[in-house]
């Protein structure tokens, strides 16, 4: 999937508008690529059933025998809730959208390190996760830790594997102008999750604290949790030297809303001084 800015047609003396919207606002239009493969269809079904085995087996550990609850009641409670924190509404929104220009050296590098933005994106793209002191990206001024790259020098990076972006990146070491279209996002991810009982799977996995797994259509993914984020905090605690089992043992035991506030694992390991960053 990838965002365009809407042509302008040579009447045109300013880009049109929709009704109650400001003046001079860009227009963005979506366009979605969708591949089926029978291989991931597959896949797909795997995780779908290892899903429904593992939550049977917890449902019986707490007493509940699966066969009291039924798919449409938890197909009715996923239709009661709305999308919490729906990255389309937030990149639609022109003023978290931006298109700057980076001055550098030839031959310098931009001085940046760029970490997955986690599956179950909405728009999968790559985030800002370091600048180095003094690099061309930090004497810009212009960027922030957080921000997610949708394309540079006219390529989209939306949806290409993490490789390929960084790739993309250090391709263009000998140029001297980069031009970015960034979505300024803040580099911690707010998660809202609804869970009216615990007989409602929560539909994920975590492995010292880092969500591994995401049930599609469940209410974790309603919620906002993305696979590959480091979860920092749970209902206002933190959360980051807790061990596995006590994680795993307070969201099984939630019950209502749930707040979490999450990040890229890689993003966090840097920003902790767990890994040495290597800019390109």
């Amino acid at each position: 999937m990838a965002r365009r800015r809407m042509p302008r047609s040579a009447s045109q003396d300013c880009i049109e508008t929709t009704p109650g919207a400001q003046e001079g606002k860009k227009q963005y239009k979506m366009i979605c690529h969708v591949f089926e493969s029978e291989d991931a269809q597959l896949i797909a079904q795997s995780i779908g059933q290892a899903f429904s085995v593992a939550y049977q087996e917890f449902l019986r550990a707490n007493g509940i025998n699966p066969e009291d609850l039924s798919q449409k009641e938890y197909s009715d409670i996923i239709n009661t809730q709305e999308m919490y924190n729906d990255d389309l509404i937030h990149f639609s929104n022109s003023e978290n959208c931006k298109e700057l220009q980076v001055e550098k050296l030839k031959g310098e590098i931009l001085g940046v390190v760029v970490v997955e933005s986690g599956w179950g994106s909405i728009l999968p793209t790559v985030i800002l996760a370091n600048m180095m002191n003094g690099g061309p990206a930090a004497r810009s001024g212009k960027l922030s830790i957080g921000d997610q790259i949708m394309s540079i020098n006219g390529t989209s990076l939306v949806g290409l594997p993490l490789a390929t972006c960084q790739g993309i990146i250090k391709g263009l070491k000998n140029q001297t102008q980069l031009k970015l279209n960034i979505v300024s996002c803040p580099p911690v991810t707010t998660v809202l999750i609804k869970r009216p009982d615990l007989k409602y799977q929560l539909g994920f996995s975590v492995q010292n604290g880092i969500i591994c797994s995401l049930m599609r259509g469940g209410i974790a993914e309603r919620g906002g949790v993305r696979v590959g984020h480091r979860i920092i905090e749970i209902n206002g605690q933190s959360v980051v030297a807790t061990a596995h089992e006590k994680i795993v043992q307070a969201l099984s035991n939630s019950v209502g809303e749930i707040h979490m506030k999450t990040m890229p694992a890689a993003m966090f390991r840097l920003l902790t001084g767990q890994e040495t960053p290597l800019y390109i």
